[in-house]
């Protein structure tokens, strides 16, 4: 059966200064995992490494090579200050270097401003549970759940919008859960290939939002919209809401295109 991402969570070995952990082979996407489960598992090591971290608010994540199989997660605090603390996670596999992380964890701070203009798509609810569907079992989206269309934009720009949730979700930490959802649409630029050609995130820069982020039933709605796609890279826009509209992820993107 596949392993879901609370089993994944658990079976950390310690080591000195990290981690080991086996990357199940459900979690793949082609030669390397999941981009959102890899920066999960960065962000729950970091988690780790620290006692009284205040909540997530940025990540700064490189895809730097193919990671598969078991892997090695070392972290280091690069520094601690009163409000904020700042830790970089490595995730190494037999072929090297394949994720580094910083992690930027501050404490929510009493402002007069209070400004937002990140509004929520309008595609409806989510979808009934008869509507659901996962991917195969030998692919990622298998433990996730949502609407077979990807919702593609109306005025056919390279944008997808999606209603989605983890399957299995109980026990996982609101944080970590947020980096494996962020990254779950495909990159929007594959919505201009004339054919199906291989893509893969360089980069992931992600703000959390929301000190305490929550929705119901599990559901988030994730957006990817492509800016600029030109000589083999595309760079995109992503953002996550939760059920009642609330923004709650805003990030950037960089992706390689092999077309």
């Amino acid at each position: 059966m596949p392993t879901n991402l609370q089993h994944i969570l658990q079976s950390f070995e310690p080591v000195d200064n990290g981690h080991t952990v086996e990357i199940p082979a459900t979690w793949m996407q082609g030669r390397t995992a999941y981009g959102g489960l890899s920066a999960a598992l960065g962000l729950h090591a970091a988690q780790q490494s620290a006692e009284g971290l205040p909540p997530l608010r940025s990540a700064q994540i490189a895809f730097i090579g193919p990671l598969a199989g078991e892997v090695k997660i070392t972290t280091k605090l690069l520094r601690r200050g009163r409000t904020a603390a700042f830790i970089q996670s490595d995730i190494h596999s037999e072929k090297g270097l394949g994720l580094r992380a910083i992690y930027v964890f501050m404490q929510a701070l009493e402002s007069e401003v209070d400004y937002a203009h990140h509004d929520a798509p309008d595609i409806g609810p989510p979808p009934a549970d008869e509507e659901l569907r996962s991917g195969p079992p030998e692919f990622f989206t298998y433990h996730f759940q949502y609407r077979e269309s990807r919702h593609p934009d109306g005025e056919g720009k390279p944008r997808f919008t999606r209603w989605m949730r983890l399957a299995e979700r109980d026990g996982i930490d609101p944080m970590v859960e947020l980096m494996l959802m962020g990254d779950s649409l495909p990159p929007a630029a594959v919505a201009l290939q004339s054919r199906g050609a291989p893509v893969s995130s360089i980069n992931w820069f992600a703000n959390i939002l929301e000190p305490a982020p929550h929705t119901r039933d599990g559901w988030w709605l994730v957006r990817s919209e492509s800016d600029l796609a030109r000589h083999g890279n595309s760079s995109q826009q992503m953002g996550l809401w939760s059920t009642d509209g609330t923004a709650v992820l805003a990030g950037m993107q960089s992706v390689a295109l092999f077309s």
